[in-house]
């Protein structure tokens, strides 16, 4: 079920209410049917992968708190081969298949192949076995007890708002409360709907309309050069974060409206003055799942300097490879990987700068040509992520600055604008997508000391209402429902 639809417009209130009207023993019961029949309106089958890495994760999550020694270990090494095989079939099979025929071929060697598959990667498969690989690996840690009840160890796979595209959640922030009771609260009720309203706005309003510029672009990338492929990739770079932070924001706010507290995944990002510290604030629920289960258990920085690099490189290789079987998020992951030991050379020149910025202008100075930075880097990237094809990216990257030395005198005259820069959608198209590329990027630097619910929340009644109802007015009017825009992630 998506978030951007009526089908969820009417599942969310009935699942809400008659959460608080039911006892507090049959709540859970409540919660994960719901949660199954969220999942299962995509594909039903497929409910029965997740219930397969349920059991085998619930049982191995027992015996590894039951056992001691080298059994511990085995049975954490089941878990993590059950959760993986799943993943790699459905999601590498067909990768690795057609990576090895065309090596093959290049190499003539003549030798046959496994025949390629006519599967479909179940919708959120990615971030559901993440979550299941956790509780196997906190209860080996020690760091939570295993979950003796199946159905509160079920719902903290299936819980409906995180399920498809996270936040990828630790067992010890999230079991206990399906166990705590859980009252209609005035105030984090509030709370909960302005953060659903606001994640709704970016996705419909801001990062679906960026959609129908970015895929002009991307889906015939030949047609297209210069600044027509920047502005593209710019309007990707806020699409995907509007979409997935929209998303994130949803998930948060239906969990909080029922009493549920869910780890932040986004904290303005495109604020960041490094790529070190862009990766603290996207998609935080998986940058530290990949810290804390990989990177550190690689040894971390507590290693050599070459090996530190390594473990920096691999990890993003491999979070480059999570994202999708395709060798674009490869190099994704790897140039990610390269700018972070890179910026670890340069940062005594950065540090240097600062120290010399002694008045307030200069810091600010100084900030913005580091926040651009980092925004010109990530943004280069993100061609990798977004092209259809490993040519299609490296054929923008070729062209990204073509013509841009020869623009004519007048650039915004509308010929050229509706032939180069508007891709051929309607003005009013452009101008109301970079209104809210503007209006959100002033609403973030508005919440660099507080939250936007806290500064909302201090005004009159009066400015608030009128705040709901603009925004709602903009999704209902400005917003692009349509069934087919899932959200991005939905894909990983």
């Amino acid at each position: 079920m998506l978030f951007n639809s009526i089908h969820f417009l009417i599942f969310f209130p009935i699942v809400t209410a008659v959460y608080f009207l039911l006892p507090h023993r049959f709540r859970w019961a409540w919660l994960l049917g719901a949660s199954c029949y969220f999942y299962m309106v995509f594909k039903p089958v497929y409910v029965l992968i997740l219930a397969f890495t349920i059991l085998i994760d619930y049982v191995a999550g027992i015996w590894i708190e039951k056992s001691e020694g080298e059994k511990r270990k085995w049975f954490l090494v089941a878990s993590i081969f059950a959760n993986i095989g799943v993943l790699a079939f459905f999601k590498y099979y067909n990768f690795l298949d057609e990576s090895l025929q065309n090596l093959v071929d290049t190499l003539g060697l003549g030798i046959p192949t496994p025949p390629l598959l006519k599967i479909l990667l179940p919708i959120g498969l990615s971030f559901h076995t993440f979550q299941s690989l956790s509780y196997t690996i906190e209860v080996y840690r020690r760091k939570t007890p295993a979950e003796h009840h199946l159905g509160i160890f079920a719902l903290y796979v299936m819980f409906y708002p995180q399920l498809v595209a996270g936040p990828i959640e630790r067992p010890q922030n999230v079991i206990h409360q399906f166990k705590e009771r859980h009252y209609f609260e005035y105030e984090r009720v509030k709370l909960g709907l302005q953060l659903m309203m606001w994640g709704m706005f970016k996705k419909v309003v801001i990062a679906d309309r960026l959609a129908s510029f970015v895929n002009v672009a991307y889906n015939d990338v030949h047609s297209y050069t210069g600044i027509s492929l920047i502005l593209a990739t710019v309007f990707f770079a806020f699409q995907i974060y509007c979409d997935f932070s929209g998303y994130s924001d949803i998930a948060l706010g239906s969990a909080q409206v029922m009493g549920f507290r869910l780890m932040l995944n986004f904290d303005r990002p495109y604020f960041a003055k490094s790529i070190s510290e862009f990766w603290k604030r996207w998609h935080i629920s998986l940058s530290t799942w990949f810290r804390d289960y990989l990177y550190i258990s690689l040894g971390g920085s507590r290693v050599s300097r070459p090996r530190w690099y390594f473990n920096l490189f691999f990890t993003f290789l491999i979070s480059g490879l999570w994202h999708g079987a395709n060798w674009t998020y490869v190099i994704w992951g790897a140039l990610n990987g390269f700018y972070l030991i890179a910026e670890m050379q340069w940062q005594g020149v950065v540090e240097n700068f600062k120290s010399r910025a002694e008045t307030g202008f200069q810091r600010f100075a100084l900030n913005l040509v580091l926040v651009l930075f980092t925004f010109s880097l990530t943004c280069f990237a993100w061609i990798f992520f977004r092209a259809n094809t490993v040519g299609d990216a490296f054929y923008v990257v070729r062209h990204l600055f073509d013509g841009l030395t020869t623009l004519p005198a007048d650039v915004f005259s509308m010929p050229f604008v509706k032939l180069r820069i508007m891709l051929g959608k309607d003005k009013w198209d452009f101008i109301l997508a970079w209104a809210g590329i503007a209006f959100l990027l002033f609403t973030h630097y508005l919440q660099r000391g507080t939250s936007g619910r806290t500064i909302l929340n201090r005004q009159k009644i009066a400015v608030r209402w009128a705040f709901y109802f603009a925004l709602v007015s903009a999704i209902l009017f400005g917003g692009a429902f349509n069934e087919s825009q899932q959200f991005i992630y939905f894909q990983f």
